[in-house]
């Protein structure tokens, strides 16, 4: 059974939040122009989708637990399932996961027109005319376009994107991200994400799943969330002032306890990543989603093995210790 996808309010500023679906899975619809495993992999290798000393592949497993862990996983659901909000198939009609639209050559600058400008970068990006939508062209959903564009190094991320003809986009919100930079957004800016982070870098990515090892911690969803942002964050999206509830930018880990030894490979590999380089709270959604890309490759079976692990096996990480300056995304040396 799926929940239909809603969209909250971002408290803050009225700017809406991007839940995430209850799922099970996804699937690449032909003609796409999503590339391959292979091609997306070669990709990576000229162009990673963070840099080597970001948050994102910061290690977290030997920081120490927060000191309001147990309130924060209490109010996101101490009893609730990880659900991985990504595979293949389809749900509803719909393929479920975030497609990466990926492009190898400069394409002309697209223009892009904006609901709230004002925290959005307003040009830059160059999205191919046959980017991928979210949940497909049909969906009422969140309908992110993430293009990892590997000859410029960059990211375009829109939410609520609806194509507007020849070379030409509408979104609620936007952001271009330089992959070669630790920058962070302006402090208080959101993205195509609540939190005002890169989507790209905080998916789950099948060629990676492949390898038996993900480098990098996972975006999540919860339900409710503080007014508040610690880093890497940059943005918060929450109803109330509440300190039990996690601000976004929180970091949560899967216990070392966890035993993963009779998990399939692709979901020992998510799971694996979650003990080493957690999951960061970028949204309000539904309940410890970790979010994927929308992928042909995934295995359904194997990935509904990370349904067994409950909120109870999650801890959240004091991970004040990892920033360098405010405004960068680089991570100290642990």
């Amino acid at each position: 059974m799926t929940m239909k996808r809603t969209a909250d309010r971002r408290a803050r500023d009225g700017i809406p939040a991007i839940a995430t679906a209850a799922t099970v899975v996804a699937c690449l619809l032909a003609g796409s122009g999503v590339m391959s495993g292979s091609a997306v992999a070669a990709a990576d290798e000229t162009c990673a989708t963070s840099l080597p000393d970001n948050f994102w592949r910061a290690p977290v497993d030997k920081l120490p637990v927060h000191p309001n862990s147990a309130r924060y996983v209490s109010s996101i659901g101490a009893d609730e399932p990880l659900h991985p909000d990504f595979g293949s198939g389809l749900v509803d009609g719909q393929p479920i996961g975030i497609p990466i639209t990926v492009t190898d050559t400069k394409l002309p600058e697209t223009k892009v027109t904006l609901d709230y400008a004002d925290e959005s970068d307003k040009s830059g990006y160059r999205i191919p005319e046959n980017a991928k939508i979210e949940n497909g062209p049909a969906s009422d959903g969140d309908r992110h376009v993430v293009v990892w564009d590997r000859d410029l190094c960059k990211s375009y991320e829109l939410w609520n994107a609806k194509q507007q003809g020849a070379n030409a986009w509408h979104a609620g919100g936007g952001a271009v991200f330089d992959l070669t930079s630790n920058t962070l957004r302006p402090d208080g800016w959101t993205s195509a994400d609540a939190a005002g982070l890169a989507i790209l870098p905080g998916l789950a990515r099948q060629e990676e799943a492949a390898t038996g090892h993900i480098d990098h911690a996972i975006r999540v969803t919860v339900p409710r969330s503080d007014q508040s942002h610690v880093w890497p964050a940059r943005h918060h999206a929450g109803a109330a002032a509440d300190t039990s509830l996690p601000p976004m930018g929180l970091r949560l880990r899967l216990k070392s306890s966890v035993d993963t030894s009779k998990m399939g490979p692709q979901a020992k590999a998510v799971a694996e990543a979650l003990k080493t380089y957690g999951a960061i709270v970028a949204d309000n959604g539904s309940p410890w989603f970790i979010t994927g890309e929308e992928n042909a490759g995934w295995n359904n079976s194997d990935l509904a093995a990370l349904k067994a692990v409950k909120g109870s096996d999650f801890e959240a990480v004091d991970a004040s210790g990892l920033q360098r300056s405010p405004d960068s995304g680089a991570a100290a040396t642990r």
